[in-house]
């Protein structure tokens, strides 16, 4: 990479993260419904368009990353070997991403506008059947299953509960205002699945 294109990489990714910044306190302060796009922009200092080259939408600002964290997740999971079931190497990718650790004080704050905001949820499904496209063909490896055989639906029944557990130990550990472990909610929900 020349220094004129790492230049502009950090520039850019410092743009994204003061912009990312400016939104969020906006959202926590104001509600994220409540804040407007010409709001955020304005006060970061950019243009309305200069906004949507660097987020497609509101959403992106609070849920981008979980995207990029999916491919994470993929990669970990990669990583667990193939005699590991299905089950136990979702959770081992999980952890080893640090998907299931959070910093109370932020992330309650992100989580609690995240669970109350209907366009945040419906975003964050969208996303997590992006991870779900990710992690099915690991699944269905382990299980020793055709790469493209539509008629076995063991690895996408088991990825979506995996992420379904994970959804649910979030929403409780929001609710319970983040005082419960969120790994050890993912792995209760997880066995109330696996055990019944």
């Amino acid at each position: 990479m020349s220094t004129e294109s790492s230049l502009w990489a950090r520039s850019r990714q410092a743009a994204f993260a003061e912009i990312t910044s400016v939104a969020m306190r906006l959202f926590l302060e104001n509600g994220f419904e409540q804040t407007t796009i010409d709001e955020i922009a304005s006060t970061a200092g950019i243009s309305r368009r200069s906004f949507f080259r660097y987020f497609g939408t509101k959403e992106d600002i609070v849920l981008g990353d979980l995207a990029n964290q999916g491919a994470l997740v993929r990669d970990a999971l990669e990583a667990v070997p193939l005699t590991v079931g299905p089950w136990d190497a979702l959770s081992d990718a999980m952890n080893a991403v640090g998907a299931l650790e959070v910093d109370p004080g932020a992330t309650l704050k992100i989580s609690k506008m995240m669970y109350n905001t209907p366009s945040l949820r419906s975003r964050r499904i969208e996303k997590h059947l992006q991870w779900q496209s990710l992690l099915v063909p690991n699944i269905r490896l382990r299980l020793g299953t055709e790469a493209d055989d539509p008629q076995d639906p063991a690895a996408d029944a088991i990825v979506a509960t995996a992420i379904a557990c994970l959804d649910v130990a979030g929403e409780i550990w929001t609710r319970g205002n983040g005082i419960t472990d969120l790994a050890a909610l993912y792995e209760k929900s997880l066995r109330a699945v696996r055990d019944r």
